[in-house]
């Protein structure tokens, strides 16, 4: 699986939030990353509901981290934007969708390969991201 708009917003989203110490709004984010505002508010709603972000109403009101950047990993954030767990292929979950699974030979690599991009993505936080 390729990762979406939506993962990548969601990502510059959050590094935007964590490098500011007030709640941001969308119309400033938007500008300054120069994405689309309405499907970055989207997201930052998505990311808000999944309990990632706190939303502030009002004239003030905008976005901010619930907790500190290296408490966010890659992967929580992906889940988070995409509405599903990152599969690197539609089986790599170890579900056949062909129901052919018994048969197959590279399932049991792909499901291993699922593993350790799992595993990666969990190890990078947020913080991390925030320095390279």
């Amino acid at each position: 699986m390729l990762f979406t708009k939506a993962s990548e917003y969601a990502l510059l989203g959050l590094i935007y939030i964590a490098d500011k110490e007030n709640p941001q709004d969308v119309e400033s984010m938007a500008a300054e990353l120069e994405i689309s505002r309405s499907f970055l508010a989207k997201i930052l709603q998505v990311l808000a509901k999944d309990g990632l972000l706190k939303s502030y109403k009002g004239a003030r009101g905008g976005f901010a981290l619930v907790k500190t950047p290296d408490k966010y990993t890659i992967k929580e954030i992906i889940d988070s934007a995409e509405k599903r767990e990152v599969s690197i292929f539609e089986c790599s979950q170890g579900i056949c969708p062909s129901d052919k699974g018994s048969k197959c030979y590279i399932l049991p690599i792909l499901k291993d390969l699922q593993v350790k991009m799992d595993e990666h993505l969990s190890s990078i936080s947020l913080a991390d991201m925030m320095k390279r």
